[in-house]
Formats: C-alpha cells, structure tokens, sequence
C-alpha cells in the first residue's frame, strides 16, 4: 500500500506538468491562429467613410484609398451585382481594392439604397437608374483634391453588365470598365441560369418540363404587365416578394447590346468557365463583336472558376471556403484575377 501510494504522489506533479504544457500549446496555437487571422485580414489600403451627394439619395460609402500618398490617384466606381450587396460585399471587396491600390488607384463603394439603414430600396430601381446614381458617385468623386478625375474607371460583376455601359455613355470621360461576369440580355440570362443549374444537379426530365412550364408561364405575365396581386391570384408567385416582382417587371427587358455598341473606352471582360449564372461563351462573343477597336478588349479567363471566379471545388465547399475566407481571404479567388486586374490598371494612362 505505501509503495502505491508514493507511486501515486509522484504521478500527480507529472500530471499537472502535462496539463499545464498541454493548455499553453493550446494558447500558443490560439494566439497564433488569432494573430494570423488578423494579419490577413489586414489590408495596405485606407478606409475612409463617406457620404456621396448628388443624386436622387445620399449613398453611405466607403472611399479605399492606397496606403501611402497623398495623391491624386486614379479611382474605380464599383457598381454592384444583384442582390442587397454592402459597400465592402460583406468584405468580399477588400482583396481587390488592395490589388488596385497597388497600381494606384482607390476605390469608391456603397451600401446599396436600402442595405445597413442607407435611404431608399434598391429594388425600386431600374438599370437608368443605376446608372444615374454611378455617375453622380463619379461626379462627386471628381470634387476630391485627391481623385484624378482623369482616371476614373468602373468595376461591375454580374447585373453591373447591363449598368456599366450605360455610365459611359453618360460620360464620355469615364476612362476604362472591367466588366466581372456580366450578361448581355436579361431574358436570355434567366433561361441559361435555370437550364443551367437543373443541368448542374442531374434533374429529371419531368423537372426540366415543370421549369419551362412555369417560366412560359411567368413570361406571359410579364408581357402582360401583371401587378403583384395579379401574380398573386394566379398562383404564381412561387415566394416572390411584391419589390422583387416589381424590380423585374422595370427590368426584364435589358439588354446591354445597343449601350455596349457605343462603348469606345479600354474593357477588361473577366469570365468563368465553371458560370452557371450567366453564359459566358454568349458574353464573349458579343463583347468582341461590339468591342472592336484594335487593343480596346482584354479578355481572362479562368477555367475552373465559377460566376464570383472561386474555384468550383472551393465554392462547393462549404467548410473550405468558409476557412478561406477567414484565415486567407487573397486566396478566395482563382489564381491570376488580383494579379490580371492590377496590370490592366497599370496600362491605364489619363
């Protein structure tokens, strides 16, 4: 008995040692995982808050102006996608102001009207309307000693690609578009989207049948002008809102052809081959058809990437690219698209 119980003395010191060793690895690992996280989302750029006047509401924005310097530099206008987007794309954005800081330029973003308590719905708007309100966010950029207003460009994804070329036929001194994933026309844009993404998960003939159908039926409801509550009587609001329908109905009949046309500035068309959003095969081919002054298009593309060009893999993964976003948030995005946006800017000359 008392040669177990020295046994049993000596082993508790051990005990505590280890337990003591074992928890300040465990703060050791936490800190740093703390202290990296922080460090890559840390970014050499200036955040400065501002409220841009001028058109038909004030927009809450966030001006990303390089890190160093006083200026003046150039400036890109981001004009968001779909959706009720924030200024920074809940951060989203940050990745590409600092690639863009890098050539020199600052970026310009805002709330959409209606997002984080800004003034107004941004479900109320048509693409003019977008377009209006880009172009006094350009005007008022132009009141700053440090924006070069010789240098102002645009940056749009998606529904941007019906708003963009609108800006520049505003404003003949809009210097440059990068245009991310844009689609060409808005009817053709949903049919692809919906084949698309049935195609994607294997969906069953009677599925595919159900879609045309149901679309056929939307079509002749729009065509026919129909109000929410007519929506609503027929049975056919399928979980829309009375905004989201009313936003369709301003916009169902977009089409960026007859704006891109007229579009005479330097263009980045920047696709994925994994975009199930839009058909980006269609897109190109429209752009270099309109776009067809020697050295004006720059097209990338990037393969395996898909409509916010994330590597498919990555985007299926839910774990993953949650872990990416924190921990390496440069890395979210398929390889080259910071690097490719960072030269064409640099090519840009007032």
């Amino acid at each position: 008995m008392a040669a177990e119980s020295m046994s049993e003395g000596k082993s508790k010191p051990r005990l505590r040692r280890w337990m003591v060793t074992s928890l300040a690895v465990v703060v050791v690992l936490i800190a740093t995982l703390v202290g990296w996280t922080l460090y890559q989302n840390t970014y050499d750029i200036r955040e400065e808050k501002v409220t841009i006047t001028g058109g038909s509401v004030p927009l809450q924005g966030v001006l990303a102006l390089p890190e160093h310097g006083d200026g003046p530099f150039g400036l890109v206008v981001f004009v968001h996608g779909d959706g009720p987007v924030d200024a920074t794309h809940e951060t989203f954005y940050r990745p590409v102001w600092e690639a863009f800081a890098k050539a020199g330029y600052a970026s310009l973003s805002w709330d959409k009207p209606g997002v984080n308590g800004a003034p107004g719905n941004w479900l109320d708007q048509s693409m003019d309307d977008r377009a209006a309100e880009t172009e006094a966010a350009i005007e008022w950029a132009r009141g700053r000693s440090d924006i070069d207003p010789s240098r102002i460009g645009l940056w749009g994804a998606s529904q941007a690609g019906w708003v963009m070329p609108k800006v520049v036929n505003l404003d003949p001194d809009v210097a440059f578009v990068i245009a991310v994933g844009p689609a060409i026309n808005w009817l053709q844009q949903g049919e692809f989207n919906t084949l698309a993404e049935l195609s994607e998960r294997n969906a069953s003939a009677d599925e595919f049948e159900k879609a045309r159908v149901d679309r056929a039926k939307n079509l002749d409801q729009l065509a026919r002008d129909a109000s929410f509550d007519d929506l609503v009587a027929s049975g056919e609001a399928d979980g829309l809102t009375e905004d989201r329908w009313n936003f369709i109905r301003k916009n169902y009949l977009s089409d960026a052809r007859a704006d891109l046309e007229t579009v005479k500035v330097p263009v980045l068309l920047i696709i994925g081959g994994q975009d199930v959003n839009v058909d980006v095969a269609d897109t190109e081919r429209v752009y270099r058809e309109l776009l067809d002054s020697p050295g004006q298009l720059v097209v990338k593309k990037y393969p395996d990437a898909t409509h916010s060009i994330v590597e498919k893999d990555l985007e299926d993964s839910e774990l993953m690219s949650a872990l990416v976003a924190v921990l390496a948030p440069r890395s979210i995005f398929a390889p080259g698209y910071l690097a490719d946006q960072t030269a064409f800017l640099e090519g840009i000359h007032g």
